[in-house]
């Protein structure tokens, strides 16, 4: 079953590159108490990802922020070395860059792409959610292989 507005987020722990090296964080430290906003895509370092969905957020993550979220998080199912990695060369130091490398929280959200037969194994579908304290306010799902809903442009609107 797929997350949907008004659910809370499933509890999982997501790992993200610091200076110090990989750190764990759990949903519960990333969501209670803030407005978050967590876009969601199928892999670091491929086409789509790369020129368009994680480079809206760098453009207009101040216009985002400016509009009262506390964290801009980008989650995909590549191992934390991988997102740091990317994160660096995107310039993407103000977005929280979350490893769900075993696909825990993706799969607990029903938002997992199968893509075995392509011989990526099971990745994130696309998606941009805002959640407030822990629940989901705004979902945009991509349908397969698109990319309309979820850079940061729709989701500006939304705020």
């Amino acid at each position: 079953m797929t997350i949907k507005i008004g659910d809370k987020i499933p509890s999982a722990t997501l790992s993200h590159m610091t200076a110090d090296g990989p750190s764990d964080m759990t949903t519960d430290e990333i969501f209670n108490g803030k407005k978050v906003v967590l876009f969601a895509l199928p892999g670091a370092f491929t086409p789509t990802c790369t020129v368009s969905h994680l480079p809206s957020y760098v453009v207009h993550g101040d216009a985002i922020k400016a509009k009262g979220v506390d964290t801009i998080a980008c989650l995909s199912v590549n191992d934390v070395f991988v997102m740091g990695a990317w994160g660096e060369t995107q310039n993407a130091s103000d977005i929280l860059m979350l490893s769900d490398g075993s696909a825990t929280l993706t799969k607990a959200m029903g938002l997992e792409l199968d893509l075995t037969d392509r011989n990526f194994g099971v990745r994130s579908d696309r998606y941009a959610m805002v959640v407030d304290n822990g629940t989901v306010t705004h979902l945009n799902h991509e349908a397969p292989g698109k990319y309309d809903v979820s850079g940061a442009e729709a989701v500006l609107q939304l705020l």
